[in-house]
């Protein structure tokens, strides 16, 4: 299974998956609003046992998480919202969307430094409640009632991502640590001899023409595998 940025490539097979699986359906373009105003947050999980008979074969997308960032926050604090999650029946209870959400909610603070991420959940729909609450570690800030088209009230739900901003500072300040323990090149490093008659003393040079120094150069039809023999440079 590969977990992978979303592509715009991918938006007939994520829609597909959500047709599939959620009541709540969108346009072609509420997926490509998202693909290309925060391409940083939404993923798709690919099923990459599934032989490719053809290039030109579409991938196996068996999931995917459409996340966004609040444009203008009511209570002023950058933070991220998912959209919709949704994993195609046949590959579930794999953990595929535990591991889209927090790649997803990684992306949030690494990218925009984001303080919390929300989402809405039927109150109907336990499954989605567990992962949230139990296994991401959401909390229920209030219930919305008759939030979604067929009158269903949802959970408004609310996720503190101030350790993931944690692990993101360490992991920053380590990297920042081993640049700076990083030597220097020294000015006063050997660097081994010139090339050719790059770099070489014009005055040695001359010298060396004249004192006649030999020097050893290869011949032969085995353009530089035959025997090795004497040139005098100083005859030419």
């Amino acid at each position: 299974m590969d977990i992978r940025l979303l592509k715009p490539s991918d938006i007939p097979l994520i829609q597909h998956a959500n047709l599939e699986n959620l009541p709540e359906n969108y346009f072609l373009k509420y997926y490509l609003y998202h693909a290309l105003s925060w391409p940083q947050l939404s993923y798709v999980a690919v099923d990459v046992s599934r032989p490719k008979k053809t290039p030109y074969d579409y991938p196996k997308i068996v999931g995917y998480v459409l996340a966004k960032m609040e444009e203008e926050p009511t209570d002023g604090v950058q933070h991220g919202h998912i959209t919709s999650l949704s994993v195609m029946r046949t590959h579930r209870r794999l953990g595929i969307a535990e591991k889209l959400m927090r790649q997803s909610q990684l992306a949030m603070v690494e990218t925009f430094g984001a303080h919390y991420v929300s989402l809405h959940v039927r109150v109907s729909n336990q499954a989605a409640i567990h992962l949230y609450r139990d296994t991401l570690g959401f909390k229920t800030e209030k219930t919305e009632t008759k939030y979604y088209a067929d009158g269903e009230d949802a959970y408004c739900m609310k996720l503190d991502l101030s350790s993931i901003r944690e692990q993101v500072r360490e992991a920053a300040a380590a990297e920042n640590g081993e640049a700076e323990a990083k030597p220097e090149a020294s000015a006063d490093v050997d660097e081994g001899e010139a090339v050719g008659d790059v770099g070489r003393d014009p005055a040695k040079k001359k010298e060396s023409e004249r004192s006649g120094d030999k020097v050893k150069v290869k011949v032969g039809r085995g353009l530089g595998v035959g025997e090795l023999v004497e040139k005098d440079e100083s005859k030419h």
